[in-house]
């Protein structure tokens, strides 16, 4: 009952957060699902609610487009993500035939609970996978041992690498926290090449969004704007 009576509370709570999304005015979200899988595509992107880890809580997601979407959610104050709301675009080039590849965004977010505001790069048909993380709150870390501290694509970073047993894992924890900015992903890509920790991979789709582990209670989480750029 108490898990029922809270899913009901969350509804109600998105339907608001949705009808509010854009500055207070009385217009509802695009679009919006509490289904753990839901997913829209939109302007050549596509949003997913992706609440796809053990012990999840509810969780409801809301888009006005692409660009601009969020969610409310209620995990439990365990270990381990829960899910990563996001939205994606495949950019389908290999490495070597990319000019740029950049990327742009801006997110309202909690100050507690854990989770991480980052981006999920896919490469090699999911063999690789390259994470940037633009913010952090709570008790979180990446996948495997630090390598090295690197300033690139426009950010400073903490470079860790790893596995988590079904593909590789870079991650680039942002030495200090941001919710705006915009960046140079092809530099990054380039950068790990260049370590010869792979080759002239195929870069799949480039995620954003929020990785979290915990918000008990239920939280906000919005991307005010997001956007990938390729030629």
């Amino acid at each position: 009952m108490r898990r029922q009576a809270r899913s009901l509370i969350g509804g109600v709570v998105v339907a608001l957060v949705a009808v509010l999304a854009l500055g207070g005015t009385a217009q509802a979200a695009t679009w919006s699902s509490s289904d753990k899988w839901g997913t829209w595509s939109n302007g050549g992107y596509t949003v997913r609610n992706n609440v796809w880890g053990g012990g999840a809580g509810p969780q409801s997601i809301w888009a006005n487009s692409y660009s601009n979407f969020g969610v409310w959610a209620d995990h439990p104050n365990t270990g381990g993500v829960k899910s990563y709301p996001h939205s994606a675009k495949n950019v389908g080039r290999q490495l070597s035939g990319l000019r740029s590849l950049s990327s742009s965004f801006n997110v309202s977010r909690p100050g507690g609970g854990a989770y991480a505001t980052a981006y999920d790069i896919w490469a090699n048909n999911n063999a690789y996978e390259i994470m940037l993380w633009m913010n952090k709150q709570g008790a979180v870390g990446a996948i495997g041992s630090k390598e090295t501290t690197v300033s690139v694509g426009g950010h400073t970073w903490d470079v860790y690498r790893g596995s988590n047993g079904a593909n590789a894992v870079f991650s680039f924890l942002r030495t200090s926290n941001t919710n705006a900015g915009s960046v140079d992903v092809l530099a990054v890509l380039n950068w790990i090449k260049n370590r010869g920790w792979y080759g002239d991979v195929t870069v799949g789709e480039v995620q954003f969004g929020f990785e979290i582990t915990s918000s008990r209670g239920g939280m906000n989480f919005s991307a005010n704007s997001y956007s990938v750029s390729a030629s």
